[in-house]
This record gives C-alpha cells, structure tokens and sequence, in this order.
C-alpha cells in the first residue's frame, strides 16, 4: 500500500501557536481575510486551521508580527488542505515571498520560546 502523500518536508519545524491573519480573494474576486493561529511553523511554511475554502497551489498573504512587536507579513502558496473539525480545513502552506522575513520571524519565535522554559 502507498503512501497518501510523499512527505517532502525538510525544514526545522516546531510546535507553536502563533497569532496570524491569513488573507485572500474567493473565486469570485472578492478579497477575504480571517485570524487563526498557527499549529505548527517552520523556516519554510506554517499549518494552521482555516474557515475560508482554500485550493492546493492558491495564494495567500499571511500577517503577524515577531515578538518585540515587528509586524511581518509574507506571500504563501497552498500546499495541502485536509478536513478539520467543524467545518474547518488545516492548510499547510510553502512561503513564496518575503522568505528572509519568514525565517527571521521563526528564529525570533523561536529563541523566545527557548528563553521562557529558561
């Protein structure tokens, strides 16, 4: 038996709930945005739960900001969209823009995180 999906992740990843806004536009244009939070994050992408209907290989631009208060804001691609619970959808997502920003954005993240369990 095959695998559902070949596993092409090879980036540091780790376990942190990150506020986010994640914005786009519907198939018919018009441009929606909706706050979620990460599940996990890594120096290439980010899943997180999502209300709005997202398709494989759609654009997103996703918000945040790093933890002395440096907003961040980066263009994504869909990478995988799987069913959630209560309607929702967890989207894996690939930074396609701003890559340099994403990654100073986990490195912040993440050496907060190591000096608070200090």
């Amino acid at each position: 038996m095959s695998p559902q999906f070949e596993e092409k992740r090879f980036a540091l990843r780790m376990a942190l709930r990150l506020p986010i806004v994640v914005s786009g536009r519907s198939d018919d244009g018009a441009a929606w945005s909706e706050p979620t939070e990460t599940d996990d994050i890594s120096t290439t992408g980010t899943l997180f739960h999502l209300n709005q209907k997202v398709s494989s290989g759609e654009s997103l631009y996703l918000r945040s900001h790093r933890p002395d208060g440096v907003p961040v804001e980066v263009k994504a691609r869909v990478v995988r969209v799987a069913p959630a619970v209560h309607g929702t959808s967890r989207v894996g997502v690939e930074i396609v823009e701003s890559k340099e920003n994403w990654l100073r954005l986990f490195v912040a993240w993440v050496a907060d995180d190591q000096g608070e369990e200090e």
